[in-house]
């Protein structure tokens, strides 16, 4: 199902998200509508607080950005509760977007690796 993503400024995307578990409520349905909505908005990733949900989980694909035949330099997987643990290599920049602020980019810098806990 096709969630609503909230637009920037809406409260919960200014909640901090709570940690959950493996055992919550509706997290197999939530994930796969997470990934139905982010595809449907041309996404690359998507946070629960972006539909309602002020927990921290969140989905990265970004294999179907890929240049044809690099698609194994992409990930695609789903976070829980992530900690960035590292951040390593030279700095680079990267256009990006947000799906709560529509028509609208801009360069960010980051590191070349991050090592996340899961």
């Amino acid at each position: 199902m096709i969630l609503p993503v909230y637009a920037y400024g809406h409260p919960v995307l200014k909640k901090m998200g709570s940690e959950i578990d493996p055992s919550f409520d509706g997290l197999d349905a939530l994930i796969e509508d997470m990934w139905e909505t982010m595809y449907y908005a041309k996404g690359v990733g998507l946070a629960a607080p972006q539909v309602g949900h002020a927990i921290r989980l969140f989905v990265v694909d970004t294999i179907q950005i890929q240049e044809e035949g690099e698609e194994e330099q992409g990930i695609k997987k789903v976070f829980i509760n992530a900690q960035i643990m590292e951040e390593t290599g030279d700095l680079w920049t990267y256009e990006e977007g947000c799906l709560s602020i529509t028509n609208i980019t801009g360069d960010v810098e980051r590191k070349r690796t991050s090592t996340f806990v899961i």
